[in-house]
Protein backbone atom coordinates (compact mmCIF):
# COMPACT_ATOMS: atom_id res chain seq x y z
CA UNK A 1 0.00 0.00 0.00
CA UNK A 2 1.34 3.13 -1.05
CA UNK A 3 0.42 6.61 0.60
CA UNK A 4 0.63 9.85 -1.96
CA UNK A 5 1.34 13.40 -0.51
CA UNK A 6 -2.28 14.29 -1.25
CA UNK A 7 -3.88 16.49 1.21
CA UNK A 8 -5.51 15.06 4.09
CA UNK A 9 -8.71 14.40 4.34
CA UNK A 10 -10.97 15.08 6.91
CA UNK A 11 -12.17 11.56 7.36
CA UNK A 12 -8.61 10.27 7.01
CA UNK A 13 -6.05 7.99 9.47
CA UNK A 14 -2.85 7.80 8.08
CA UNK A 15 -0.21 4.88 9.34
CA UNK A 16 3.46 4.96 9.04
CA UNK A 17 4.82 1.52 9.67
CA UNK A 18 7.14 -0.99 9.43
CA UNK A 19 4.64 -4.05 8.95
CA UNK A 20 4.19 -5.51 5.32
CA UNK A 21 1.00 -5.67 4.37
CA UNK A 22 0.34 -9.46 5.48
CA UNK A 23 0.62 -8.36 8.76
CA UNK A 24 -1.31 -5.27 8.87
CA UNK A 25 -3.74 -5.77 6.62
CA UNK A 26 -5.70 -8.34 9.10
CA UNK A 27 -6.20 -5.91 11.84
CA UNK A 28 -6.91 -3.02 9.28
CA UNK A 29 -9.90 -5.43 7.62
CA UNK A 30 -11.30 -6.00 11.31
CA UNK A 31 -10.91 -2.30 12.26
CA UNK A 32 -13.08 -1.37 9.22
CA UNK A 33 -15.48 -3.68 9.94
CA UNK A 34 -16.48 -2.11 13.24
CA UNK A 35 -15.87 1.44 11.89
CA UNK A 36 -16.52 1.36 8.23
CA UNK A 37 -16.72 5.54 8.64
CA UNK A 38 -12.70 5.64 9.39
CA UNK A 39 -10.98 5.76 6.07
CA UNK A 40 -7.28 4.58 6.46
CA UNK A 41 -4.01 5.06 4.20
CA UNK A 42 -1.15 3.04 4.97
CA UNK A 43 2.60 3.67 3.91
CA UNK A 44 4.89 1.18 5.07
CA UNK A 45 8.49 1.99 5.36
CA UNK A 46 11.43 1.14 7.75
CA UNK A 47 11.82 2.31 10.79
CA UNK A 48 14.94 4.16 10.88
CA UNK A 49 13.44 5.92 7.41
CA UNK A 50 9.90 6.28 9.67
CA UNK A 51 11.74 7.65 12.21
CA UNK A 52 14.00 10.52 10.09
CA UNK A 53 10.55 11.37 8.29
CA UNK A 54 8.55 12.09 11.81
CA UNK A 55 11.58 13.75 13.78
CA UNK A 56 11.45 16.20 10.35
CA UNK A 57 8.23 17.19 10.90
CA UNK A 58 5.75 14.84 9.71
CA UNK A 59 5.19 16.78 7.03
CA UNK A 60 2.93 14.43 5.44
CA UNK A 61 0.28 14.20 8.60
CA UNK A 62 0.63 10.98 9.43
CA UNK A 63 -1.46 10.04 12.42
CA UNK A 64 0.41 6.98 13.67
CA UNK A 65 3.51 5.13 13.52
CA UNK A 66 2.93 1.33 14.31
CA UNK A 67 6.35 -0.71 15.07
CA UNK A 68 8.05 -3.49 16.29
CA UNK A 69 11.50 -1.48 17.71
CA UNK A 70 10.89 0.07 21.13
CA UNK A 71 13.28 2.19 21.56
CA UNK A 72 12.29 3.80 17.95
CA UNK A 73 9.73 5.57 19.97
CA UNK A 74 11.55 6.71 23.08
CA UNK A 75 13.71 8.65 20.85
CA UNK A 76 10.53 10.22 18.91
CA UNK A 77 8.94 11.34 22.40
CA UNK A 78 12.16 12.07 23.48
CA UNK A 79 12.01 14.29 20.56
CA UNK A 80 8.59 15.39 21.73
CA UNK A 81 6.80 14.14 18.19
CA UNK A 82 4.43 12.21 19.67
CA UNK A 83 0.71 13.18 20.65
CA UNK A 84 -0.49 11.59 24.70
CA UNK A 85 -4.13 10.34 23.70
CA UNK A 86 -4.74 10.27 27.61
CA UNK A 87 -2.95 6.80 27.83
CA UNK A 88 0.42 7.99 27.70
CA UNK A 89 3.14 8.59 24.63
CA UNK A 90 2.90 5.02 23.58
CA UNK A 91 0.92 1.75 23.65
CA UNK A 92 2.50 -1.89 24.23
CA UNK A 93 0.57 -4.10 21.90
CA UNK A 94 2.70 -7.29 21.69
CA UNK A 95 5.97 -9.04 22.65
CA UNK A 96 8.75 -10.18 20.76
CA UNK A 97 11.96 -11.50 20.91
CA UNK A 98 14.95 -12.32 18.35
CA UNK A 99 16.69 -15.51 17.11
CA UNK A 100 16.84 -16.97 13.94
CA UNK A 101 15.64 -19.55 11.51
CA UNK A 102 16.07 -22.15 8.86
CA UNK A 103 14.30 -23.99 6.21
CA UNK A 104 12.94 -27.43 7.11
CA UNK A 105 14.43 -30.11 6.30
CA UNK A 106 17.71 -29.45 6.73
CA UNK A 107 21.14 -31.87 6.35
CA UNK A 108 23.58 -30.81 9.27
CA UNK A 109 23.62 -29.19 12.25
CA UNK A 110 21.65 -26.02 13.14
CA UNK A 111 22.36 -23.77 15.96
CA UNK A 112 21.45 -24.13 19.55
CA UNK A 113 22.19 -20.69 20.95
CA UNK A 114 23.92 -17.68 20.10
CA UNK A 115 27.10 -19.13 20.47
CA UNK A 116 26.99 -21.88 18.40
CA UNK A 117 26.84 -18.97 15.19
CA UNK A 118 30.20 -18.66 15.72
CA UNK A 119 30.67 -22.31 14.72
CA UNK A 120 33.11 -22.66 11.22
CA UNK A 121 30.06 -24.81 10.39
CA UNK A 122 27.81 -22.18 10.07
CA UNK A 123 30.82 -19.43 8.20
CA UNK A 124 29.12 -17.43 5.21
CA UNK A 125 26.18 -19.25 5.76
CA UNK A 126 24.35 -16.83 7.63
CA UNK A 127 22.53 -13.89 7.16
CA UNK A 128 20.77 -10.52 8.47
CA UNK A 129 19.66 -7.22 7.45
CA UNK A 130 21.03 -4.15 8.39
CA UNK A 131 20.77 -2.38 11.75
CA UNK A 132 19.85 0.86 9.60
CA UNK A 133 17.11 -0.60 7.61
CA UNK A 134 15.43 -2.90 9.95
CA UNK A 135 14.26 -1.84 13.32
CA UNK A 136 14.36 -5.79 13.87
CA UNK A 137 17.60 -6.00 13.24
CA UNK A 138 18.61 -2.99 15.62
CA UNK A 139 16.91 -4.51 18.06
CA UNK A 140 18.94 -8.18 18.00
CA UNK A 141 22.18 -6.05 18.49
CA UNK A 142 20.66 -4.36 21.16
CA UNK A 143 19.79 -7.74 22.54
CA UNK A 144 23.50 -8.74 22.55
CA UNK A 145 24.78 -5.61 23.80
CA UNK A 146 22.08 -5.70 26.83
CA UNK A 147 22.47 -9.24 27.67
CA UNK A 148 26.51 -9.00 27.04
CA UNK A 149 27.37 -5.73 27.85
CA UNK A 150 28.93 -3.54 25.30
CA UNK A 151 32.55 -4.38 24.95
CA UNK A 152 31.79 -8.53 24.92
CA UNK A 153 28.76 -7.62 22.80
CA UNK A 154 30.72 -5.49 20.01
CA UNK A 155 33.12 -8.54 20.35
CA UNK A 156 30.18 -11.65 19.46
CA UNK A 157 28.65 -9.19 16.57
CA UNK A 158 32.17 -8.69 15.32
CA UNK A 159 33.11 -12.50 15.20
CA UNK A 160 29.49 -12.87 13.97
CA UNK A 161 30.95 -10.54 10.49
CA UNK A 162 32.86 -13.59 9.77
CA UNK A 163 29.77 -15.90 9.30
CA UNK A 164 27.85 -13.59 7.36
CA UNK A 165 26.95 -14.99 3.61
CA UNK A 166 25.28 -11.14 3.25
CA UNK A 167 23.86 -8.35 5.03
CA UNK A 168 20.47 -7.95 3.24
CA UNK A 169 18.72 -4.00 2.93
CA UNK A 170 15.37 -5.37 4.49
CA UNK A 171 14.15 -7.61 6.99
CA UNK A 172 12.11 -9.71 4.46
CA UNK A 173 14.74 -10.08 2.21
CA UNK A 174 16.76 -12.49 4.81
CA UNK A 175 13.46 -15.01 4.93
CA UNK A 176 13.61 -14.89 1.39
CA UNK A 177 17.09 -16.26 0.89
CA UNK A 178 16.36 -18.87 3.65
CA UNK A 179 13.08 -19.71 1.46
CA UNK A 180 15.44 -20.33 -1.39
CA UNK A 181 18.10 -21.76 -0.18
CA UNK A 182 20.94 -18.46 -1.11
CA UNK A 183 21.80 -19.35 2.75
CA UNK A 184 21.26 -21.73 5.60
CA UNK A 185 20.44 -19.04 8.72
CA UNK A 186 18.48 -15.81 8.83
CA UNK A 187 18.76 -13.78 11.88
CA UNK A 188 15.20 -12.24 12.68
CA UNK A 189 12.47 -11.81 15.01
CA UNK A 190 10.22 -14.77 15.79
CA UNK A 191 6.89 -13.71 14.25
CA UNK A 192 8.75 -13.10 10.94
CA UNK A 193 9.66 -16.21 10.75
CA UNK A 194 7.01 -18.11 12.57
CA UNK A 195 4.33 -17.56 10.17
CA UNK A 196 6.15 -18.89 6.99
CA UNK A 197 5.63 -22.17 6.33
CA UNK A 198 9.13 -24.46 5.75
CA UNK A 199 10.81 -22.37 8.34
CA UNK A 200 11.99 -23.54 11.82
CA UNK A 201 12.52 -20.68 14.47
CA UNK A 202 14.68 -21.00 17.57
CA UNK A 203 14.92 -18.44 20.07
CA UNK A 204 18.15 -17.04 21.60
CA UNK A 205 18.75 -17.87 24.93
CA UNK A 206 18.28 -16.12 26.99
CA UNK A 207 15.32 -14.78 25.94
CA UNK A 208 14.48 -11.20 25.80
CA UNK A 209 11.58 -10.44 25.33
CA UNK A 210 11.00 -6.76 23.43
CA UNK A 211 7.64 -5.00 23.00
CA UNK A 212 6.00 -3.62 19.80
CA UNK A 213 4.47 -0.39 20.00
CA UNK A 214 1.76 1.94 18.56
CA UNK A 215 1.88 5.71 18.58
CA UNK A 216 -0.26 8.93 17.62
CA UNK A 217 2.09 11.60 15.71
CA UNK A 218 2.32 15.21 16.79
CA UNK A 219 0.89 16.49 13.13
CA UNK A 220 -1.57 14.40 12.76
CA UNK A 221 -4.55 15.14 11.64
CA UNK A 222 -6.90 13.03 13.37
CA UNK A 223 -6.67 12.79 16.88
CA UNK A 224 -9.82 10.74 17.77
CA UNK A 225 -9.84 8.33 15.28
CA UNK A 226 -6.14 7.47 16.19
CA UNK A 227 -7.22 6.72 19.65
CA UNK A 228 -10.09 4.45 18.11
CA UNK A 229 -7.48 2.20 16.58
CA UNK A 230 -5.30 2.21 19.15
CA UNK A 231 -8.14 0.96 21.57
CA UNK A 232 -9.08 -1.73 18.91
CA UNK A 233 -5.50 -2.92 18.50
CA UNK A 234 -5.31 -3.49 22.67
CA UNK A 235 -9.01 -4.90 22.37
CA UNK A 236 -9.84 -8.33 23.14
CA UNK A 237 -10.79 -8.71 19.09
CA UNK A 238 -7.78 -7.04 18.18
CA UNK A 239 -5.50 -8.92 20.50
CA UNK A 240 -7.37 -12.06 19.67
CA UNK A 241 -6.13 -11.36 15.86
CA UNK A 242 -2.50 -11.51 16.78
CA UNK A 243 -2.91 -15.16 17.22
CA UNK A 244 -3.80 -16.16 13.83
CA UNK A 245 -1.25 -18.52 12.35
CA UNK A 246 -0.45 -16.03 9.25
CA UNK A 247 0.16 -13.37 12.01
CA UNK A 248 1.85 -15.33 15.46
CA UNK A 249 2.04 -12.67 17.52
CA UNK A 250 2.27 -13.17 21.61
CA UNK A 251 -0.31 -10.36 22.90
CA UNK A 252 0.39 -8.19 25.65
CA UNK A 253 -3.31 -9.16 27.16
CA UNK A 254 -2.72 -12.28 29.26
CA UNK A 255 -6.07 -13.27 28.68
CA UNK A 256 -5.68 -14.07 25.37
CA UNK A 257 -2.70 -14.78 25.21
CA UNK A 258 -3.72 -18.03 27.33
CA UNK A 259 -4.88 -19.11 24.26
CA UNK A 260 -1.52 -19.77 23.42
CA UNK A 261 -0.26 -21.60 26.60
CA UNK A 262 0.20 -24.85 24.79
CA UNK A 263 2.26 -23.49 21.67
CA UNK A 264 4.36 -21.14 23.23
CA UNK A 265 7.63 -22.05 23.84
CA UNK A 266 8.50 -22.88 27.24
CA UNK A 267 11.45 -20.06 27.41
CA UNK A 268 8.15 -17.09 26.62
CA UNK A 269 6.44 -18.34 29.04
CA UNK A 270 9.24 -18.46 31.27
CA UNK A 271 10.26 -14.47 30.47
CA UNK A 272 7.02 -13.46 30.46
CA UNK A 273 7.12 -14.17 34.32
CA UNK A 274 10.35 -12.08 34.91
CA UNK A 275 11.17 -8.41 34.94
CA UNK A 276 14.73 -9.37 34.25
CA UNK A 277 13.83 -11.05 30.37
CA UNK A 278 12.39 -7.09 29.29
CA UNK A 279 14.15 -5.53 26.59
CA UNK A 280 15.27 -1.81 27.60
CA UNK A 281 13.90 0.66 25.36
CA UNK A 282 15.67 3.34 27.47
CA UNK A 283 19.16 2.02 27.01
CA UNK A 284 18.59 1.35 23.27
CA UNK A 285 17.62 4.93 22.70
CA UNK A 286 20.40 6.55 24.46
CA UNK A 287 22.88 4.75 21.84
CA UNK A 288 20.52 4.42 18.46
CA UNK A 289 22.31 6.20 16.41
CA UNK A 290 25.67 4.99 17.34
CA UNK A 291 24.86 1.55 17.74
CA UNK A 292 23.72 2.17 13.69
CA UNK A 293 26.78 3.10 12.88
CA UNK A 294 29.12 1.65 14.56
CA UNK A 295 27.85 -1.66 12.86
CA UNK A 296 27.99 0.16 9.61
CA UNK A 297 31.32 1.46 10.15
CA UNK A 298 33.12 -1.77 11.56
CA UNK A 299 30.53 -4.38 9.59
CA UNK A 300 29.29 -3.21 7.19
CA UNK A 301 31.86 -1.38 5.01
CA UNK A 302 34.54 -4.03 5.28
CA UNK A 303 32.82 -6.70 5.81
CA UNK A 304 34.35 -8.75 3.13
CA UNK A 305 37.65 -8.45 4.29
CA UNK A 306 36.91 -8.95 8.14
CA UNK A 307 35.79 -12.05 6.62
CA UNK A 308 38.09 -12.94 5.10
CA UNK A 309 40.49 -12.61 7.87
CA UNK A 310 38.54 -14.72 10.09
CA UNK A 311 38.92 -17.59 7.02
CA UNK A 312 42.94 -16.75 7.37
CA UNK A 313 42.55 -16.77 11.11
CA UNK A 314 40.75 -19.88 11.43
CA UNK A 315 43.47 -21.61 8.67
CA UNK A 316 46.26 -20.73 10.50
CA UNK A 317 46.12 -24.01 12.44
CA UNK A 318 49.96 -24.74 13.35
CA UNK A 319 50.49 -20.90 14.50
CA UNK A 320 51.73 -20.11 18.07
CA UNK A 321 48.71 -19.97 20.42
CA UNK A 322 49.85 -16.67 21.71
CA UNK A 323 50.19 -15.39 18.35
CA UNK A 324 46.46 -16.32 17.33
CA UNK A 325 45.12 -15.02 20.47
CA UNK A 326 46.60 -11.59 19.68
CA UNK A 327 44.94 -11.52 16.15
CA UNK A 328 41.46 -12.52 17.62
CA UNK A 329 42.31 -9.72 20.06
CA UNK A 330 42.05 -7.50 17.18
CA UNK A 331 38.96 -8.61 15.03
CA UNK A 332 36.85 -9.08 18.56
CA UNK A 333 37.91 -5.10 19.30
CA UNK A 334 35.76 -2.59 19.73
CA UNK A 335 37.92 0.18 20.15
CA UNK A 336 35.27 2.72 21.41
CA UNK A 337 33.44 2.68 24.75
CA UNK A 338 29.78 3.47 25.29
CA UNK A 339 30.79 6.95 26.50
CA UNK A 340 33.30 7.75 23.82
CA UNK A 341 30.43 6.52 21.31
CA UNK A 342 28.03 8.81 22.46
CA UNK A 343 30.03 11.56 22.98
CA UNK A 344 30.83 12.51 19.64
CA UNK A 345 28.38 13.98 16.69
CA UNK A 346 26.34 11.03 14.92
CA UNK A 347 27.16 12.91 11.55
CA UNK A 348 29.64 11.76 8.42
CA UNK A 349 32.95 12.95 9.49
CA UNK A 350 32.30 10.59 12.36
CA UNK A 351 31.37 7.55 10.66
CA UNK A 352 33.96 8.43 8.51
CA UNK A 353 36.44 8.45 10.94
CA UNK A 354 35.37 5.29 13.00
CA UNK A 355 34.96 3.57 9.42
CA UNK A 356 38.80 4.11 9.58
CA UNK A 357 40.11 3.19 12.75
CA UNK A 358 37.98 -0.27 11.57
CA UNK A 359 40.04 -0.47 8.54
CA UNK A 360 43.39 0.22 10.28
CA UNK A 361 42.79 -2.60 12.69
CA UNK A 362 41.91 -4.72 9.91
CA UNK A 363 44.93 -3.90 8.27
CA UNK A 364 47.12 -4.51 11.38
CA UNK A 365 45.17 -8.06 12.06
CA UNK A 366 46.21 -8.86 8.37
CA UNK A 367 49.57 -7.76 8.47
CA UNK A 368 50.09 -10.36 11.48
CA UNK A 369 48.26 -13.18 9.09
CA UNK A 370 50.48 -12.79 6.31
CA UNK A 371 53.25 -12.94 8.57
CA UNK A 372 51.88 -15.86 9.73
CA UNK A 373 51.21 -17.26 6.60
CA UNK A 374 54.84 -17.38 5.69
CA UNK A 375 56.43 -20.42 4.81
Amino acid sequence: MVLLAAPVSAEELRIITSYQADVVDPMLEAFGRSRPDIRIRVLNKNTHAAVDEVLAGNDRGFDLFWASAPEAFVVLDKAGRLADLGDGPYADFAWSAVGWTWRAPRDGPVPQDWNDLLDPAFTQGIAMSHPMRSGTMHSLLETILQDRGWQAGWAWILELAGQLNTISARSFGVLEGVERGDFAIGLTIDFLALARDGLVFRYGRPVILIPARIAALQGGTQPEAAKVFIDFVLSSEGQRILLRPDIRRIPVDPEIRAELSESLDPAIRAALNFSWSRYDPELAARRYWQVKQLFEAFVARDLLLRRDLWRRLRALDDAPPAERARIRRLLTWMPLTEHQARSVPTDRETLLEWSERSHTILRDAEALIRALEQP
